[in-house]
């Protein structure tokens, strides 16, 4: 006889206006529970383990033993019941990582910058003069070894970081003009980004950009009061003036692609719903995205328990905003909340928080290939370089330590295939450990994607139309 036990870290149970709906955790799915699954499902609410059988008894007097059957069924084949004594397949077996699918490459084109933000992780807070400039040779051997590890892809992403970015524009024309004629070549598509300060913006770069489609990310924190406090010159005086100006002409310029903003959040700075309207409504922005500081290198801008929770309860406000204007079919530029959904709605099932060591490498301005661009000057050794390609031994060990969850808080989470351990450079920051799971706010987080879910689950069920229209298509910030 066949007894039953529920795998519960595969599932989550949301009810969103009346419906129950199931979030298959393995696969990053949501399904509407009908009667007989709700029913099934309430029973090992109440008992760890039930005999197949015994389910078709107590649930006789409102389903039919076959509907019951078939429920039992697909249950099992989505491994949220098995056998008694066996786990089901809660984290798939960890192999060796071989493959690098290298499709992004980000570019330091100049760790210096002409600003001296508070804050700032940099390894280099000098000015551009003297920051390290990435030289074209560096640049064009980095395109060629993306192009040799991963032939054949029909889209290739370039991002031009820094530092400053355009404090290096004459290295970045040159690039984009060597990298049309080079991915033309191999039959491929290019597609190039950058985030700035948009001090160094002027009509001219900004048509540039625009006839290039170069995608645009300003950093830009919020309303003078806010924005001052920490993004400021060598001086020590507030940039926000002369940001705004620079901002406004990049928005009546530029018509290539939707405009982000990226927004960080540090100690003393949680009003996330002001900074939102006046960054999207009154400054026009397509989308903004909060990035909390919870370990910076610099402790004191680290914000605390206590904001770190009033910034997720302004998401949340956020959010409900958005659902209210998603039930109306807008899209509200929402970056967070918007590129959670898009998960959700693309059923995607992270085993990696991110597509840095398999996507995407930072190339330092020496041609070493990082992690990510917040790794570029730090003392994590590098993964190879654009020389001699990509340390294949060295980077999938490190990959493979993240993707084994065995003995992890990760292990048995419902959002282990969402959140994925966290970002990297966080838990570098603050275990010294890059592949270690990030643990500190693991519950703001869960409730978070819970809330996502729910999001979802109300949209999907009152108005479905709205992902065809807004979510899949687009990505900014």
């Amino acid at each position: 006889m066949t007894t039953l036990t529920l795998i519960r870290p595969n599932l989550h149970r949301v009810d969103s206006a009346g419906r129950q709906m199931l979030f298959h955790v393995p696969s990053s799915s949501l399904f509407e529970l009908d009667g007989a699954a709700r029913d099934v499902l309430a029973l090992f609410d109440e008992y760890a383990t039930l005999e197949a059988a015994s389910l078709v008894e107590r649930l006789g007097g409102r389903h039919d033993a076959l509907a019951v059957r078939e429920t039992v069924d697909e249950l099992r084949q989505l491994q949220v019941l098995a056998e008694e004594g066996e786990d089901g397949r809660i984290n798939p077996p960890v192999g060796e990582v071989t493959r690098f699918p290298l499709d992004t490459l980000v570019l330091n084109v100049n760790t210096g910058c002409n600003l001296s933000c508070t804050y700032c992780y940099k390894e280099d807070l000098s000015s551009p003069a003297k920051g390290l400039r990435m030289s074209l040779e560096t640049a064009t051997k980095a395109i060629e070894m993306m192009l040799a590890e991963s032939p054949g892809k029909p889209k290739y992403t370039i991002v031009f970081f820094g530092g400053e970015p355009l404090s290096n524009m004459g290295l970045i024309r040159t690039v984009v003009d060597f990298a049309e004629r080079r991915f033309a070549e191999a039959g491929a598509r290019v597609d190039f980004t950058l985030t700035t300060n948009a001090t160094l913006l002027s009509a001219e770069i900004i048509d540039w950009l625009d006839a290039h489609r170069v995608g645009v990310t300003v950093s830009m924190d919020g309303p003078p009061a806010v924005h001052d406090r920490n993004r400021r010159t060598f001086g020590g005086d507030g940039t926000y003036d002369v940001v705004r100006r620079k901002v406004d002409l990049l928005l009546a310029r530029y018509r290539a692609r939707p405009v982000g903003c990226r927004v960080t959040l540090t100690r003393g700075i949680t009003g996330v719903v002001p900074i939102f309207e006046h960054l999207h409504h009154e400054v026009g922005f397509d989308e903004v995205g909060f990035g909390p500081v919870t370990s910076g290198d610099i402790q004191a801008f680290n914000l605390d328990g206590e904001e770190l929770a009033e910034v997720f309860d302004g998401l949340k406000a956020l959010g409900r905003r958005y659902l209210d204007a998603a039930l109306r079919n807008r899209s509200l530029g929402f970056g967070n909340l918007h590129q959670l959904l898009t998960d959700l709605h693309e059923g995607n099932k992270k085993m990696l928080p991110c597509g840095a060591g398999v996507g995407l490498l930072a190339v330092d301005g020496k041609g070493g290939l990082n992690l990510c661009h917040r790794f570029t000057g730090s003392a994590l050794p590098t993964f190879g370089d654009v020389d001699a390609g990509i340390d294949r031994a060295r980077l999938g060990a490190f990959l493979g330590r993240r993707l084994d969850r065995s003995g992890t808080g990760c292990a048995t989470c419902r959002i282990r295939n969402l959140c994925s351990g966290g970002c990297y450079h966080e838990s570098y920051a603050k275990y010294g450990d890059a592949a270690a799971p990030s643990y500190h706010y693991c519950e703001l987080l869960r409730d978070w994607i819970d809330f996502g879910i729910e999001t979802y689950a109300r949209i999907v069920t009152e108005n479905p139309g709205f992902f065809a229209a807004h979510v899949s298509p687009r990505r900014t910030a």
